[in-house]
């Protein structure tokens, strides 16, 4: 398996999966139902270009076979705040395809920050991958998760409080790589 797939799925099978970040995680993952590209592309033309193309990907295929992509770009948006202003225009491709109520673009970066917390936050954890990365959801199959999950609302708390317990440390020793030496 190669590095950056091998980290993507310990990211997604230790934090996502692990610690229930996203409880809907598990079954399109046992499944097989969760589509990686991972791409070099380094300029906005061809992130977006390769968006679209995803997007079509998903929308021409049945939730069975691939009911949602990851698009991780490997070159791309080293800091947060670039890949923050990038999102936008990444926003614009749904709507300019009319992809708007069909499919939603949640996003992953290595630095992720919610709006007022300090960089350090642990809660900034969830949201963080080891690689920026643009997750394609279609909203049907996040409105049947949320059916099947009645206290969804809850589930941004319920990470918060995680997260908190888990501490820096234990994000950081979480995300290392069985044979690597963990971050200090």
């Amino acid at each position: 398996m190669n590095e950056p797939l091998q980290r993507m799925t310990h990211w997604l099978e230790k934090a996502v999966i692990g610690l229930n970040l996203c409880p809907f995680a598990k079954a399109v993952y046992v499944k097989g139902q969760i589509h990686w590209v991972f791409s070099g592309a380094q300029d906005d033309a061809e992130m977006l270009s390769i968006l679209e193309r995803e997007l079509l990907d998903l929308q021409g295929l049945s939730a069975d076979v691939r009911d949602t992509t990851l698009i991780v770009l490997l070159h791309a948006f080293a800091d947060f705040y670039d890949f923050n202003d990038f999102l936008g225009r990444a926003e614009r491709v749904l709507k300019k395809r009319k992809l708007e109520g069909e499919f939603q673009i949640a996003s992953f970066h290595p630095q992720f920050v919610f709006a007022g917390t300090d960089e350090d936050d642990i809660t900034n954890a969830t949201n963080r991958a080891p690689y920026p990365t643009l997750h394609l959801l279609r909203e049907a199959s996040v409105d049947r998760a949320v059916q099947a999950f009645p206290q969804a609302e809850a589930i941004f708390e319920n990470n918060m409080h995680t997260m908190g317990q888990l501490g820096a440390q234990g994000w950081n020793d979480l995300m290392t790589l069985p044979g690597q030496a963990p971050k200090i």
